[in-house]
């Protein structure tokens, strides 16, 4: 293999080592969120909005939110992405190494019979006794040389073999840093996107009156109660009632131990959670792993008729399949909410449910 080859593959393995080096991404370490209570540090109270309504004020700050929640789910899947592409430069990196190392041991033989043939006046010892009067020895040499023949064809192969491959394995590198970068780019911008919808609904409920923020939160409360009782007035648990399995059990469980920490975009515990953050190590914990987010959970896990559903089963929200949370029974959920609200238990039916899967179908 030329040098530019070599260099390539050794500047491969050293981005390969400095993905191991790296620290965590930096996203996970988001401000700790504020308290359960709808409160913010606020401005003297202002009007929210000129001409708008305390719950027309309440709809723009769940937009806000659950645009958020969409761009978190973009956030987490660029960011698992990147995961793996770092793990598989760093495979790769050390493949590199590998057939570099076999590389130079064929290398090493082939130079080793070359100078042996020097050694003997540019004549292999196979050839020099094909040309004694011995027959013996003449059959003895013709057999060592075919053995011989055979020995140099297979270690040229086997080079030739060995360089294909560390050409392929640096192009791949290559092509998977060209793509963990992209992924890291796609990361920043939903980070961007998420900082942005949050601070926008804690502006606007920050210029509520402390009483305001009250009323702000019983309409929010009033709004999921009547959602639920409207679900649960459809019948549409009427012939469910199954019981968890196993698993589901550990995952259920694994979710309560959670109540009251609080949601922070993009975490994945101990200390707090978002909604497919929780939901995925629930049933981490429960032995069975599961897509890191929501939309993914919505299109890889096996689909269940809301009807037939049964406690340990997951619950995915709105239309672009944004929120999740873990059906416990009895049409509740425990979920992570948004960002000011900690992990609780709530009504099943409190938002638009988009479907069911079950993750040990």
């Amino acid at each position: 293999m030329n040098r530019r080859r070599c260099a390539t593959a050794a500047l491969t393995v050293v981005c390969a080592l400095t993905v191991l080096a790296s620290p965590a991404q930096a996203a996970y370490a988001a401000p700790t969120p504020p308290p359960a209570s709808p409160g913010f540090p606020v401005a003297p109270p202002t009007s929210p909005a000129p001409g708008k309504s305390l719950d027309e004020v309440r709809r723009e700050i769940d937009a806000l939110y659950r645009q958020a929640a969409s761009a978190t789910d973009a956030y987490n899947l660029a960011d698992e992405r990147a995961k793996e592409q770092s793990a598989e430069i760093v495979r790769l990196g050390r493949a590199i190494v590998d057939g570099r190392a076999r590389i130079e041991d064929l290398r090493n033989r082939a130079g080793a019979a070359a100078r042996a043939q020097y050694r003997n006046g540019g004549m292999p010892d196979e050839a020099r006794l094909v040309l004694t009067d011995d027959p013996q020895l003449f059959l003895n040499g013709v057999g060592r040389l075919q053995q011989g023949q055979k020995a140099t064809k297979d270690l040229l192969g086997e080079l030739s073999r060995q360089q294909a491959e560390l050409e392929t394995y640096t192009k791949d590198a290559g092509a998977h840093w060209t793509e963990l970068e992209a992924n890291r780019l796609q990361q920043a911008g939903a980070k961007k996107r998420i900082e942005a919808k949050i601070a926008a609904a804690k502006r606007l409920e920050s210029r509520l009156a402390a009483e305001e923020r009250e009323r702000l939160l019983r309409l929010e409360r009033a709004e999921q109660a009547r959602a639920q009782t409207a679900w649960l007035g459809s019948g549409v648990l009427r012939g469910a009632g199954g019981d968890a399995g196993p698993q589901g059990r550990k995952a259920i469980a694994y979710a309560k131990a959670q109540l009251g920490k609080p949601y922070v975009w993009g975490a994945e515990g101990p200390g707090s959670f978002d909604c497919s953050g929780l939901t995925s190590q629930a049933w981490a914990a429960a032995g069975t792993g599961i897509p890191r987010t929501s939309q993914e959970q919505w299109r890889l896990l096996p689909r269940i008729a809301v009807e037939d559903m049964r406690p340990g089963d997951l619950i995915i929200y709105h239309a672009d399949a944004s929120h999740v949370g873990l059906y416990i029974g009895g049409g509740a959920i425990i979920h992570a909410p948004r960002p000011g609200r900690n992990v609780t238990v709530a009504g099943a039916g409190s938002m638009a449910i988009l479907g069911v899967v079950r993750p040990d179908k």
